[in-house]
């Protein structure tokens, strides 16, 4: 079915049409599934019209006039989203048909119409959000999730977004891309730009672009706090070659601390990296069949660019956020660089069976929890500096001589969030030394292997004895992946969703930060998958 307030829906005088268009062009299985489209398509028009008449469908009695500061009253009632477009669109001679973008691990923004104005209602509020299994981060975001909510609309939409600020402070939307009216840009400063903290404004613009853009606050500090969402504008008819998937994945850091829940914006040493506001192995997979032509479309708003490699495939770039590049202009490849506030589209045709890797290529990127530990180091060595004791946090230097004159200070290289950050001793790249891991096993509550899911030993390449050479102490650098300061560990049981299903067994102590999947599954695997995903949607 095609999205319900699309102006191409078909009214009753074009029936005719479309029927002599299916008996001409349809092969016999087909006629009989596109006449039911036909007649549905017709029957919720029908509905629509009626109910729009009414005034049934209004969002908000009485519209407020766009661009309006006003008191922010109740929230407006939300209508369900609206039913997208059949998986393939539809044939020639018929209404243009939308795939819908698919934003894993996050909702899509409900509409309700308004004499053929669809309506949104954005609300900036304090959210938290549960990034791992072991981190839930006290973020801002929109209507209850950081990122917020994907916005889906058509070329040549007119639309209204009613804004709520719920913050403690001034806030803005940006519409990140938009050739709108320079009062409802939404930049502080500027008419219409900051909406103080429990008051609304009324956007309202008609879109004449297409292509892949984002929404968020002018406000540097709140971006940080985990403020944008993507706002896909599709186009009045299908770009071609036609897409089977369409996937929209986001791309943030965060510097947070372990024991505090609130990121550190001042900070530009991250620690935690998201896809979707997920960090691996939290990320839903993207999961498509055999054959099937993927779009995925990138979103960075953050401090870093991202190198966002896909294993297994070569794609090509298709568009930016300024929208759909001539095929002229396509280029293949398998890494893309994606700046800040740069959206990057990408496609390609999924041939080869498999789960295969999507990742920031940067290699701190494909870490979570990278943070300097406090207190001394227990492995000392001549090495990298990685941390400060509190003492020298706290400005007692310590050493030899005692001031900062000695080989024990310099520059901090480690990944220190806290206030001694800038000078650090020279210790090991790692927390412990071999010996020390292994006579941690012999102490009460440290025997990991005894616990569930936590026998290192018994999981694939995480057999350290077997793992590492025994002159590996000689070794200078040593050690690396082999004890991470922050170690990975096997949750499969704890990220399990139906979209993980049949990975091996200890895969999840293998993803971290901005690494996911693309699984390419054949079509008899795809089914299952798929009945497994709207099993579970429906338990919900």
């Amino acid at each position: 079915m095609a999205w319900d307030v699309n102006p191409g829906l078909p009214h009753h005088h074009d029936l005719k049409g479309r029927f002599d268009s299916i008996l001409k062009d349809e092969p016999a299985h087909d006629i009989k599934v596109e006449l039911e489209e036909l007649m549905a398509d017709n029957r919720r028009d029908f509905f629509r019209r009626a109910l729009s008449g009414a005034g049934l469908m209004a969002a908000v009695q009485g519209p407020q006039a766009a661009g309006a500061a006003v008191a922010p009253g109740g929230r407006l009632k939300q209508g369900p989203i609206h039913p997208a477009a059949p998986m393939g669109g539809q044939k020639t001679g018929q209404a243009a048909a939308f795939l819908p973008v698919q934003t894993p691990d996050l909702p899509d923004l409900a509409f309700t119409l308004d004499n053929g104005v669809k309506v949104f209602q954005l609300v900036a509020e304090p959210v938290k959000r549960a990034i791992h299994p072991n981190k839930t981060l006290d973020l801002w975001g929109y209507n209850g999730t950081s990122p917020g909510p994907t916005i889906q609309v058509a070329q040549g939409d007119h639309v209204r977004i009613v804004f709520d600020n719920h913050l403690p402070e001034p806030s803005s939307i940006h519409w990140h891309g938009f050739e709108i009216p320079v009062s409802m840009d939404g930049v502080p400063g500027m008419p219409g730009g900051s909406v103080p903290p429990g008051q609304r404004f009324v956007f309202e613009f008609t879109l004449h672009q297409e292509g892949t853009f984002f929404y968020h606050p002018h406000m540097a500090m709140q971006e940080m706090m985990g403020m944008i969402g993507a706002f896909i504008i599709h186009p009045k008819q299908p770009h071609q070659p036609r897409v089977d998937k369409d996937f929209a994945i986001i791309l943030q850091e965060y510097a947070s601390l372990p024991n505090n829940p609130v990121p550190n914006t001042m900070s530009m040493e991250f620690n935690w990296l998201t896809f979707n506001g997920k960090a691996g192995p939290a990320i839903t997979p993207l999961i498509v069949r055999l054959g099937d032509r993927v779009r995925i479309r990138l979103i960075n708003l953050g401090m870093d660019h991202h190198p966002i490699h896909l294993h297994g495939n070569t794609f090509y770039v298709t568009g930016t956020e300024g929208g759909r590049a001539p095929q002229s202009a396509w280029m293949p490849g398998n890494t893309v660089l994606v700046g800040v506030a740069q959206a990057r589209d990408i496609e390609f045709d999924a041939q080869y069976a498999g789960d295969w890797m999507l990742h920031c290529h940067l290699p701190h990127h494909m870490m979570n929890q990278m943070a300097s530990t406090v207190g001394p180091m227990t492995r000392l060595s001549k090495g990298m500096p990685a941390g400060l004791g509190m003492e020298e946090g706290m400005g007692m230097l310590q050493g030899t001589p005692g001031a900062p004159l000695g080989e024990d200070y310099g520059p901090a290289l480690g990944r220190g969030l806290g206030a001694g950050s800038t000078s650090g001793q020279s210790t090991g790249n790692t927390p412990l030394s071999r010996q020390k891991a292994e006579s941690m096993q012999n102490t009460p509550g440290m025997n990991h292997s005894a616990m569930a899911g936590m026998d290192h030993q018994q999981m694939p390449g995480m057999n350290m004895n077997s793992d590492i050479s025994p002159n590996a102490e000689s070794v200078p650098g040593f050690p690396q992946d082999a004890y991470m300061e922050s170690s990975m560990m096997e949750m499969d049981e704890a990220v399990q969703k139906p979209e993980n299903s049949g990975l091996t067994s200890g895969w999840s102590a293998f993803m971290q930060g901005m690494m996911t999947l693309v699984r390419v599954l054949p079509p008899d695997e795809y089914e299952k998958m798929q009945q497994m995903i709207r099993e579970k949607r429906q338990s919900l």
